[in-house]
């Protein structure tokens, strides 16, 4: 794959990170130093300070867009118009109807388009998928998760504070991979419910969401995101018939990643219980592009596309609807 990243910010850089030797083309950026910065990490690529113009490269065949949530449904569009695949990362938009232009030209151009909900690849959750998958421990009946960190000076002033570019604020920032996660386990949700408000940042948008998700088999996600967390947190309890998968942390300042799977015994009382620990450096977003190139060259169907994007994107607009 010949790869182009647009937008050369911390993820932009981690996503240039992930990627085989030899994969990385050009990059591109409004800023032509963050441009040049990233490529003078990788000689003999070319940077850019138009993304347009990036794209007009032929031997260019996948683009990574990495920017703010304003530009990512475009630069997508635009991608996927020059036949191009495309790794956007979440939330992919600013709102679903943002989506509905790319999703009719993927599908007249065949091309391909993934989100980057890399927490579906860290290690913790590619074990409690397969755990849940061999149904170990029975049918799922709820999910409880949390997401937070405590921000920073100057947040309210960051471009995730703006509504205009960010579309939204925790809902869409940590909130929309919390939902995906939930969908991830437990399908459609029909029935959608929460409370958004901003208790602390002064700010036009909102530090914390608490979300109600039901299926139609009565199958709960019960999600509390925050920015108002003070010391960065994660973690996202699966409640089965027989016991529980809960995962802790996702690394760096969120803490070591641990799965712990608790198995009821038939006498009930203490669970079996066994841990598995992550140490090493995250290695999700390779293992996410990994995926991604080898569902382009094989055609099979994507595990994060747009549909999915859309349909949390869905959610959103609908909890965002509740508060108005």
């Amino acid at each position: 794959m010949h790869v182009g990243i647009i937008g050369c910010g911390l993820i932009g850089f981690k996503r240039a990170e992930s990627l085989p030797p030899g994969y990385l083309k050009a990059v591109a950026d409004v800023s032509r130093d963050r441009a040049e910065k990233l490529a003078s990490l990788y000689p003999g690529i070319n940077a850019y300070s138009d993304w347009k113009n990036m794209l007009r490269e032929e031997t260019i065949d996948l683009v990574i867009v990495s920017t703010s949530n304003n530009w990512l449904a475009p630069i997508t569009l635009a991608a996927v118009e020059m036949g191009k695949n495309v790794l956007v990362e979440k939330p992919s938009a600013r709102h679903y109807k943002e989506l509905d232009p790319i999703l009719a030209v993927i599908q007249k151009n065949c091309v391909k388009v993934t989100v980057g909900y890399n927490l579906r690849f860290h290690p913790s959750f590619l074990k409690a998928k397969a755990i849940i998958d061999n149904d170990t421990l029975g049918p799922i009946m709820y999910i409880r998760g949390r997401y937070g960190h405590g921000g920073r000076i100057g947040y309210e002033k960051e471009w995730r504070a703006d509504p205009e570019i960010s579309g939204g604020g925790e809902l869409l920032d940590q909130g929309v991979h919390l939902i995906d996660l939930s969908r991830w386990f437990l399908g459609d949700f029909c029935e959608i419910r929460g409370h958004l408000h901003t208790y602390f940042w002064n700010m036009p948008v909102e530090d914390n969401g608490f979300i109600f998700l039901k299926n139609k088999k009565g199958q709960v996600a019960w999600l509390h995101v925050s920015c108002t967390e003070w010391k960065n947190l994660f973690s996202f309890e699966i409640f089965c018939e027989r016991g529980k998968l809960q995962i802790d942390g996702i690394g760096g300042s969120y803490g070591m990643e641990r799965l712990t799977c608790y198995r009821m015994l038939p006498k009930m009382g203490p669970p079996e219980t066994v841990i598995w620990e992550y140490p090493f450096p995250d290695d999700s977003w390779k293992r996410e592009f990994d995926e991604f190139e080898k569902e382009i060259l094989s055609g099979n169907n994507l595990q994060s596309d747009l549909t999915n994007a859309k349909e949390v994107l869905k959610i959103v607009s609908q909890l965002y609807g509740d508060q108005a």
